[in-house]
């Protein structure tokens, strides 16, 4: 079985190196057969990375420890899901799904163009082998998950944090995010290798990027919930390491996905817009690269290793050919329209493009400045929780008003007149729910308050543009309201799911802001029959129990839960104890009241033998719309992927302009 998975990866490595070889010769030279050839490979190696996947995912299965890597990672006692989540739980199984996904979008790719023969799809194969000739040499020379030994009698067991459902999807959705932009960056790089700079490359990578950057908000979502969950220390965010490679991505492309628009539009913006693909595009292999190498110190990271130094390497490379191609074809690149005015669309958009780079760029500085230090001082030094705060609320509020403003303001140039007409209700909506609040108390956070008083802003112009689109199609159609109203998003999916998914962010807005500008904690050292409060809640500590679990051995405190007199049940916390592993994990009380959408969260910090347990105990105001906020992402990001037979057909039409499929 290890053979066939070294074979299969060498048989991948082998075709990615002649489809990058073989199609940038025949892109260069204009040979049809030998790129359909390339092309061919390209798709093949997905079917050979396949083989090897599944190989190590049987192994697996089978608790074959013969393989280094399943020992290393699953044992006997594991339980089934979690024995297949390590596929993605070490270094080389995660290095091998990268692989998977990316020939396998780069083989839907090239198969959605099968009909396109023209000058831009022949560049994109070579650039898609070229990074999976990185990714299939590191699997082959340098962290090969398919190494042997002689078979141990159990496995060294999975970190204990990492058995938790969240796992199975939280690692394999940023995977989609991260390899998803690889699409992106081909089409563009292919444009611009090809001399074809015009809009087609944004039409072919429109969905691809969408899908890329909703996966990666997804993941991101349930990483935090996973952190809230199992990590026990009472957030969802920590502003960890790898927790920003996966944030910066994900900023970059939503500036893309913004500005991307201002391009189609108006024809501005060319050059940013490669500049924001090849960031993003960095940017996730610049994450892959602090998970992998486990340069940095973080729950999420894997222990030190010697691929470090090539994903470095490869890294600088991607960086320098792609600003060197960029800057090669400047004058190709550059639009006879300038901005008209500081008060447009377009210039709504731009701002909302400077906050989301200046935001990303903080948090990358953030990143990279222990590294810097350690390498020059011998010390690292970390900036803490304050730094990241304090720039999100710079950049991120104003980003937050910019949600309400940008998409209502007129194109070119907006008059006085206009933004009092479009923005008098929303404005007088944010102020009074401000100053409403801060007679009810919540004024004690300036920027808490701010961002309740943004997103009631932006909710108000996102329900009055609703309104009035659903009011005049109405009109026109002479039909019911809800049949007006389904038929205003199914006839501009782009824009109205838009508006959702600007919903979902303020929904995540409030949430931030309530649960950490408001929320409350108390400690107490509690013996049975001890009592403790926090705000309006009674916690009275029962008794200690202990059981055996599938894998562990679970000990948790019993602790009866009332509000202002009223029974609200019972909620247990306490530690698991794994022996395989010999760790111990937290494993905290959660009780959610959806009415107030806040949380009571428990945390048993330290169990003595005698019973005594020291007690962290959170109220979270408003937490679970950051949650609920998830489902409205996703939502949103459905109506605006969802096929649009009336955009299909523009697409057509536009493809005979440019010589693009409409099937991209």
């Amino acid at each position: 079985m290890p053979e066939l998975g070294r074979a299969a990866l060498l048989v991948t490595f082998g075709l990615v190196l002649y489809a990058l070889v073989a199609g940038a010769a025949a892109a260069h030279l204009g040979r049809r057969r030998l790129a359909l050839s390339a092309r061919n490979a390209l798709v093949a190696a997905f079917g050979s990375t396949l083989v090897a996947a599944v190989v190590l995912l049987m192994a697996l299965v089978r608790h074959d420890f013969s393989f280094v890597y399943v020992a290393d990672t699953t044992s006997r006692e594991l339980p089934t899901q979690y024995t297949i989540s390590a596929f993605w739980g070490g270094q080389a199984g995660s290095l091998l799904l990268w692989l998977l996904v990316l020939t396998g979008f780069g083989a839907l790719a090239v198969r959605l163009n099968r009909r396109w023969a023209g000058d831009l799809i022949v560049w994109v194969v070579p650039v898609f082998a070229a990074v999976a000739v990185f990714f299939s040499f590191l699997l082959v020379a340098v962290a090969s998950p398919f190494e042997t030994q002689s078979a141990p009698a159990d496995g060294a067991g999975m970190n204990p944090s990492l058995q938790n459902p969240y796992m199975l999807a939280h690692p394999p959705m940023l995977y989609l995010g991260y390899v998803g932009l690889t699409v992106p960056f081909a089409f563009a790089m292919a444009a611009l290798l090809s001399g074809r700079t015009d809009e087609r490359w944004l039409i072919a990578t429109r969905r691809w990027t969408l899908v890329a950057w909703t996966a990666l908000g997804v993941g991101q979502l349930l990483g935090a919930h996973w952190a809230y969950v199992e990590v026990g220390w009472g957030g969802y965010y920590a502003w960890d390491p790898v927790e920003n490679a996966a944030l910066m991505p994900w900023l970059a492309a939503t500036a893309f996905l913004h500005s991307v628009m201002i391009q189609e539009k108006r024809g501005m913006l060319r050059i940013w817009n490669m500049v924001l693909v090849i960031g993003a595009f960095s940017l996730s292999l610049f994450g892959t690269f602090l998970t992998r190498s486990g340069v940095v110190n973080s729950i999420h990271s894997f222990t030190q290793s010697s691929i470090g130094p090539w994903f470095l390497t490869f890294i600088a490379v991607t960086l320098a050919a792609s600003l060197a191609l960029l800057f090669w074809r400047l004058p190709l690149l550059r639009s006879p329209t300038r901005l008209e005015s500081p008060i447009s669309r377009e210039a709504a958009f731009l701002y909302n493009n400077l906050l989301l780079l200046a935001l990303c760029l903080t948090i990358l500085w953030g990143v990279v400045y222990p590294l810097l230090s350690e390498a020059v001082r011998g010390e690292s030094v970390v900036l803490g929780r304050s730094y990241y705060d304090f720039f999100l609320r710079i950049f991120g509020l104003p980003l937050l008003l910019l949600m309400g403003i940008g998409p209502l303001i007129a194109w070119r140039r907006a008059s006085a007149r206009s933004l009092v007409t479009t923005f008098r209700w929303p404005t007088v909506a944010a102020l009074v729910a401000g100053v409403s609040l801060i007679f009810l108390g919540s004024g004690s956070s300036i920027p808490g308050l701010l961002a309740y008083t943004f997103a009631t802003f932006v909710i108000a112009t996102i329900a009055i543009e609703f309104a009035r689109g659903t009011r005049a199609r109405k009109a026109l159609a002479d039909t019911s309201w809800s049949g007006a109203f389904s038929s205003l998003i199914a006839r501009n999916r782009r824009r109205y799911g838009g508006y959702v998914v600007h919903a979902a962010i303020v929904l995540l807005a409030i949430g931030v802001a309530g649960s950490s500008a408001f929320d409350s904690v108390a400690e107490a050292k509690l013996k049975p029959g001890q009592s403790m409060r926090i705000g309006d809640y009674a916690l009275g500590y029962r008794k200690l129990t202990q059981q055996q679990g599938p894998n562990a051995m679970e000990v948790r405190a019993r602790l009866d839960v009332s509000r202002n007199g009223r029974d609200l049940g019972t909620l247990q916390a306490g530690k698991n104890a794994y022996a395989v592993e010999q760790q111990v994990s937290n494993e905290v009380g959660i009780r959610t009241d959806w009415l107030r959408m806040e949380d009571l969260f428990v945390i048993a910090d330290q169990i003595d033998p005698n019973g005594t347990v020291y007690f962290r105990v959170f109220v979270k105001p408003l937490v679970n719309l950051i949650w609920l906020a998830g489902f409205v992402f996703v939502f949103g990001s459905v109506i605006t992927l969802w096929p649009d037979a009336r955009e299909q057909r523009r697409l057509v039409a536009r493809s005979y302009d440019v010589g693009i499929p409409a099937t991209s």
